[in-house]
């Protein structure tokens, strides 16, 4: 029996095409629905830009039928824009208020009411981001869904960037002995590029060793950077080796790292830009960027010029590069830096439209970037440059993105099979005792 999906604004909002991601089913647009895309497609931000192309969808459409009667999709599906069942008889005893949220409900449950009036009538269900429109509608006795065909992947799928693996105690000392280890000796299921294995001794010894997978060669390679101290940083867990291999690694243009508060991400992708940047010259310029949540919005009427008004946003960098070049006065580091033009600290608004060469590019906080963000600033990307993009994938404030539809996760998740991209997940804060209790009980 097909069904009828009532969507609502934050559902478009978040992702424009959600009205073909409903199969053969009827997909419902109330009217007010319409008015609230009408209030944002002026935005000059990501929800703006989404408004504007949900409202040229549905003019499309208008080409195939008349949209209050019902037109076809091409998956299947039909779409109507509900321009009746708008009476707020049914819950004006419930919800006083008329609010937009408020009609939406009243639409769906309406239409549900008249649903169940017929011989074979359809299931009413009404799809919302927002947690306590559901809470409503299920309060009403109305059927309500989370959208979740805009995720990359499913719960507890989320690529680590490692393996464990126990093998027996020779190879792994062949492993020692030659540096490297054909695949097919480890396992016979397929690797992911530059994806590193923890191998253990499967008798139990406490022998290990780590290596990275070479998709070209078919080998587990033995690390080239797995001693180095970068900047007067050592690396303190396994997954920081890890992390600093790809960060140093020339052949690895896009490195993404996520993990909780306190497991080092910043200082340690700092720390290599530096030396990369100021010691090595690899890159002419290290550009450390986070977004302004959301990205693109007016950064507010904070007094001062750019970068004063920058400030309060870019803190955080700032507190880990005066922890790298060890100052101890106030305004100490923004001397530093003024006397380095190689270092550039910049939020993401200003990034559309750039192109950047040659330089090593760190992206914090890109949890809070939706898909379209995300690859507008990797296709800035230049030649000869380096990208690392991190951020906690459970620490999100953008009001559409959750922990698996985020940008951070998309870029993870659509690279993690390709050669020209590396990814690890710290897993061990390192900030302080108290802040790794905080991470993992609150």
């Amino acid at each position: 029996m097909s069904k009828v999906y009532v969507l609502d604004t934050n559902v478009l909002l978040q992702d424009p095409y959600a009205i073909f991601s409903f199969k053969q089913n009827e997909v419902v647009i109330p009217a007010v629905v319409l008015e609230e895309l009408d209030s944002k497609k002026r935005y000059m931000d990501e929800i703006g830009r989404n408004a504007r192309l949900v409202s040229k969808l549905i003019d499309k459409l208008r080409e195939t039928g008349k949209l209050h009667e019902s037109v076809p999709l091409e998956n299947g599906g039909k779409l109507r824009i509900e321009l009746n069942h708008r009476s707020f008889n049914k819950l004006q005893d419930i919800f006083v208020e008329k609010t937009n949220d408020n009609r939406i409900l009243a639409v769906a449950k309406n239409l549900s009411l008249e649903e169940e009036t017929k011989e074979n009538g359809s299931s009413v269900i009404l799809v919302s981001k927002d947690t306590l429109v559901r809470v409503k509608a299920d309060a009403i006795g109305l059927a309500a869904e989370d959208f979740l065909s805009d995720r990359v992947i499913e719960v507890n799928d989320v690529y680590s960037g490692f393996l464990e693996i126990y093998i027996g105690k020779e190879l792994l000392d062949s492993f020692y002995q030659k540096g490297e280890l054909a695949l097919s000796e480890i396992a016979h299921h397929p690797f992911y590029p530059n994806q590193f294995l923890l191998l253990k001794d499967a008798l139990g010894s406490s022998s290990s060793a780590l290596g990275m997978v070479d998709e070209k060669s078919k080998f587990l390679k033995k690390l080239y950077h797995d001693e180095d101290i970068i900047w007067g940083i050592k690396p303190r867990n396994v997954q920081q080796v890890m992390a600093i291999e790809l960060l140093m690694r020339p052949d690895i243009p896009l490195v993404t790292l996520s993990g909780k508060a306190g497991t080092g991400k910043t200082l340690i992708a700092l720390a290599a830009g530096l030396l990369q940047t100021e010691d090595l010259q690899l890159f002419k310029k290290l550009l450390v960027a986070r977004p302004i949540v959301p990205v693109g919005k007016d950064i507010g009427f904070l007094p001062g010029e750019k970068q004063e008004k920058l400030r309060p946003w870019v803190q955080p960098i700032y507190d880990n590069l005066e922890y790298l070049f060890n100052t101890k006065k106030p305004g100490e580091i923004d001397n530093i830096l003024a006397g380095m033009s190689s270092v550039e600290v910049e939020a993401l608004t200003y990034i559309r439209g750039r192109s950047i060469p040659e330089q090593y590019i760190i992206i914090d906080e890109a949890q809070n970037l939706t898909k379209h963000e995300v690859k507008t600033i990797l296709t800035r990307v230049g030649e000869r440059s380096k990208i690392v993009l991190m951020g906690d994938t459970a620490q999100i404030d953008h009001p559409y993105l959750d922990e698996y539809n985020n940008g951070l996760t998309y870029v993870i998740e659509k690279f993690k099979d390709q050669a020209a991209a590396g990814h690890v997940k710290l897993m061990k804060g390192e900030r302080s005792g108290l802040a790794q209790l905080a991470a993992d009980i609150l």
